[in-house]
């Protein structure tokens, strides 16, 4: 495995190890190989298409993005979708950088997070992406690619970017530690992988915060968090008569009170639990409850049914 880079950083460049460990090109970019050759093109090329990068949060898509724009001759526009996601904003800020006249032959967009732009805004943001495709190119980034109407998706070429395995993000985690000169146990760092996969970004800054004096120690609160999650996944891997209650217990000993990080590990560890044509009734008890959860007041009461709609299926 190549990390995010094998060479000095400047300790000095920024204090957040998140962006001092930032892939700035790539070669120093984790992807499959097949799908950096297809970039590597783009930049040999210095053009590329519209680009739609979608992915879970925390899997490189923004870093991606500014990779390609910093790797090719061009000015670029960079837009936080999630603040800046309004007709005004496309009208006025998008379409004056892409009507004016620029330094270099090419202009790119990036509007990331676009997910949160209205409806509206992305249909006016087709409009531009069709009328100045001669000398500007958009690329979006976003967590769930269904939100984007289907005439911006068409325009784009469409690239699904797949999280690392936990133990390449584990690997690459210990990479950052032993160049910051931190001494660790490999343990701790399990432990922050499973609490926060796929998110590569949760990860560093879980490991920068629980690091003092360059020794990294995990704190209670964040290793009974990890271990719960990992009981309850054990419990229905196993699968008792008394799996339920024990569940509930957990559950009720911890306090837990958001339930998402659970929903979340249960899905991406279904093929662990069943097979077959389970793996399917998994799956919808986890989504129709997850959808539940943004509704309902008590939401320890959903995530139990939840288990019980999977322990009945299994």
């Amino acid at each position: 495995m190549k990390f995010f880079s094998d060479v000095e950083r400047d300790k000095n460049s920024n204090t957040l190890w998140v962006e001092r460990w930032r892939p700035k090109d790539l070669d120093t970019y984790v992807a499959d190989e097949s799908l950096k050759q297809t970039f590597l093109q783009y930049i040999a090329d210095n053009d590329i298409p519209h680009l739609l990068f979608h992915g879970r949060a925390g899997v490189g898509k923004t870093t991606l993005a500014k990779i390609l724009a910093n790797s090719i001759e061009c000015d670029y526009l960079y837009i936080n979708a999630s603040d800046e996601n309004s007709v005004e904003t496309i009208r006025s800020k998008v379409k004056t950088f892409a009507s004016s006249v620029g330094f270099r032959a090419l202009k790119i967009v990036i509007l990331d997070e676009a997910d949160f732009i209205s409806p509206q805004a992305q249909a006016a943001l087709r409009n531009l992406m069709e009328t100045f495709s001669q000398h500007t190119r958009f690329i979006l980034t976003c967590n769930y690619h269904e939100k984007i109407i289907d005439p911006v998706v068409s325009s784009c070429q469409v690239f699904e970017l797949a999280p690392l395995s936990r133990k390449e993000v584990a690997l690459h985690l210990s990479h950052i530690l032993t160049n910051e000169g931190v001494t660790f146990d490999p343990k701790d760092i399990g432990l922050i992988v499973n609490q926060n996969y796929p998110d590569i970004r949760k990860c560093i800054n879980n490991a920068q915060r629980n690091t003092r004096n360059k020794v990294l120690k995990i704190d209670e609160r964040t290793a009974i968090a990890a271990d719960y999650k990992l009981k309850i996944l054990d419990l229905l891997k196993k699968r008792g008569k008394d799996t339920f209650n024990e569940i509930r217990q957990i559950v009720a000993d911890n306090k837990v009170r958001d339930f998402s990080d659970l929903y979340k590990l249960i899905y991406d560890s279904v093929e662990e639990i069943t097979s077959g044509d389970k793996i399917v009734a998994v799956v919808l008890a986890v989504a129709d409850s997850q959808y539940r959860d943004s509704f309902v007041v008590d939401k320890e009461i959903t995530f139990m049914s939840c288990i019980g709609q999977i322990l009945n299926a299994l």
